[in-house]
């Protein structure tokens, strides 16, 4: 099952224990606008090459849409649309003020000089600049974009509208960028996997850790737990990602690469307690089911990874006030939002008696629905 069939079933379980009105369930699924743009760029030896690049903003009931752009030869649309509703929902359940958004460019980053990917940016940024903004849209890095990304993205942008910083995030800390951003999510991570345990009475220091991918989200989780008295027994990278890593005898595995890797195939041999979402979407629902029926607690994704975007929004918060925060005032920031998130999930789960998954999209997708009621979307 892909990305967006899969957000779409947990949309509707969620829905369907909120017993949202089945009009209101319609509109929360379909996007605010869509935008799909052609840029077309001169490459270094002088021909022309077009790219497509999208945008979907999926909703902004609760705020300004949120969300990154990637640089990848299958930006396709079904996904981004995918990508775009779970940080609708993400933001929500991390109770940050924003809807989500997501959008990319169909090109190999890899086989572009650098002058032709910031050609590219900038002629992407001209056809959107409209549509993005401070109080709109704030993209942010995503798989084949980075903090130089956004710093041209900033560039061209102002040139429009001045100098405006806090446009999108992600950047060097020499624009206005956030201590601590960097190791975001692999820090919310860890907070996240400290709430879970100490609700189960454990602690980091007294588990093994198996981690699946080191970039990084992995590398900076493996760091931290490691800093804290955690084994970090084993860990695989993109060179060499052996599935037996995923049956290791642990405590605790934590995925954080691609999505899809625990499927109904190998679901069965995970000796492991507790799975940590740190990638998106690596559970396919019928694993899940799998792993549920075995007792194995799952911490959702769409809680899990979510110190990336929280961070973001203190990077934002930081630019628009025009005043920066210590590195030690975003870490523990951080931990404050990640704890009285995962209690709110909890809360959740006792009052709609569901998992750790459904009790994250009913908090979610219950947040969204009040705002947009509030605001009068039959109007």
């Amino acid at each position: 099952m892909n990305a967006l069939a899969a957000t779409s079933r947990n949309f509707r379980n969620a829905a369907r224990i909120l017993g949202l009105d089945s009009k209101l369930e319609r509109s929360l699924l379909i996007p605010f606008r869509e935008i799909k743009v052609e840029c077309t760029i001169p490459k270094d030896d002088g021909s022309l090459v077009s790219y497509v690049g999208f945008r979907v903003q999926h909703d902004n009931a609760r705020g300004p849409m949120k969300g990154g752009i990637r640089y990848h030869p299958e930006v396709d649309p079904d996904e981004v649309n995918a990508l775009a509703q779970l940080m609708t929902w993400k933001t929500a359940v991390a109770d940050i003020p924003y809807g989500g958004a997501k959008g990319g460019i169909g090109c190999s980053p890899k086989e572009l000089s650098n002058s032709e990917l910031e050609r590219l940016t900038r002629v992407f940024t001209q056809k959107i600049h409209d549509l993005i903004g401070i109080h709109t849209d704030i993209p942010a890095p995503d798989m084949g974009t980075n903090a130089q990304t956004m710093a041209w993205i900033l560039d061209e942008y102002s040139k429009f509208h001045g100098h405006s910083p806090a446009v999108v995030t992600g950047k060097p800390i020499d624009l206005g960028g956030s201590l601590g951003r960097e190791a975001a999510t692999g820090r919310g991570v860890v907070y996240a996997t400290e709430a879970l345990l100490a609700e189960h009475g454990q602690a980091i220091r007294d588990l093994t850790f198996v981690i699946q991918g080191f970039g990084n989200v992995g590398s900076w989780a493996a760091r931290l737990i490691h800093e804290r008295g955690g084994k970090v027994i084993a860990v695989s990278d993109i060179t060499g990602a052996p599935s037996e890593l995923l049956a290791h005898e642990c405590d605790v595995l934590i995925p954080c690469a691609l999505g899809g890797v625990l499927k109904r195939e190998n679901a069965a041999d995970v000796k492991a307690k507790f799975i940590i979402e740190a990638a998106n979407h690596p559970t396919d629902p019928e694993a899940d089911e799998i792993l549920s029926k075995r007792g194995v607690t799952i911490l959702p994704d769409i809680y899990a990874n979510s110190g990336g975007v929280t961070v973001s929004y203190f990077e934002w918060v930081q630019n628009i006030q025009g005043f920066m925060w210590e590195e030690d005032k975003v870490n523990n920031e951080l931990r404050r939002y990640m704890i009285r998130a995962f209690h709110n999930i909890k809360g959740m789960c006792q009052t709609h008696n569901c998992n750790l998954r459904m009790g994250a999209f009913t908090l979610g997708v219950n947040r969204v629905a009040r705002a947009t009621t509030l605001r009068g979307w039959e109007a």
